[in-house]
């Protein structure tokens, strides 16, 4: 373990919202995407701990107004990832049964995104998940464990640009998944996780000018959390790449289903001392 680590990261991000389910016999559906984000940024972590200072160049050009702010902290034994979006520039299409596809315009949505996964590992003495993300620690022989999860989110989103269709959403899961950190040889290292939860609190309702419908709830629902890593070592330098990616889904197709897709992908470069 090296007690300092030095990281230059080029990361980009995105998210995505899908709906779908049926309105007086009629099935209907429809997908937005929010503006890809890219940011630069420098990182320092001691023993585990990181801070980080990120720079858009787009958002100081002028050509990205949304805000993101992630959080993340991989520990041995257990650790978290915190991010909040303020989404305002999506682009989409929508498609009612029998009809054409209909392009929607960018301003159309705008959205507030949280999310918060935690997880815990059982064979936390030989499976490191600081390896594979903050390269706090050396992971030199394969090895994988069944870890527990926890996540919640909670988004609240308006349709129009008078505010007139709103929407809000907050979902609590619990579960468990596998982790592995497989070596193939001396100094490579690739990772891969999944952790699906079971929603055991749902409060989700659509709001109008006239309406307040709350979303009826079907089970299986699940908020599943997946992780990727890739990591090469040079001596006390190193590079890769990770990525994070968070999938939800809530309600019924044959009333309204709503699907969340939220995904962090890193490029990075550092040095260990």
């Amino acid at each position: 373990m090296g007690k300092w680590v030095v990281k230059g990261r080029f990361n980009f991000s995105s998210a995505e919202i899908g709906t779908q389910g049926t309105d007086q016999g009629q099935h209907f559906r429809s997908e937005l995407i929010a503006d890809y984000k890219s940011t630069l940024s420098i990182a320092v972590g001691y023993r585990g701990l990181t801070a980080a200072l990120a720079l858009n160049p787009a958002k100081l050009l002028g050509y990205y107004n949304d805000y993101e702010l992630n959080l993340q902290s991989y520990g041995t034994r257990y650790g978290f990832e915190f991010s909040y979006q303020d989404a305002r520039n999506f682009t989409g299409w929508s498609q009612v049964e029998e009809e054409g596809r209909m392009e929607l315009p960018s301003d159309l949505l705008s959205m507030k995104m949280l999310h918060l996964n935690t997880y815990y590992v059982f064979s936390h003495r030989r499976f490191s998940y600081p390896a594979a993300f903050t390269q706090s620690y050396i992971q030199r022989q394969s090895a994988g464990s069944f870890l527990l999860a926890a996540s919640g989110q909670r988004q609240q989103g308006t349709v129009g640009a008078e505010q007139d269709f709103r929407f809000r959403m907050t979902n609590i899961g619990i579960g468990g998944g596998y982790g592995y950190n497989y070596v193939p040889a001396r100094n490579w290292l690739l990772h891969i996780s999944a952790l699906p939860t079971f929603i055991i609190y749902s409060k989700t309702s659509v709001i109008s000018a006239h309406l307040h419908v709350p979303l009826k709830s079907q089970f299986p629902e699940v908020i599943i959390t997946g992780r990727g890593s890739f990591v090469r070592e040079f001596g006390n330098k190193f590079a890769g790449l990770s990525a994070v990616f968070n999938y939800s889904n809530i309600g019924s197709k044959d009333n309204l289903c709503v699907q969340n897709m939220k995904w962090l992908t890193r490029i990075f470069f550092g040095i260990r001392f």
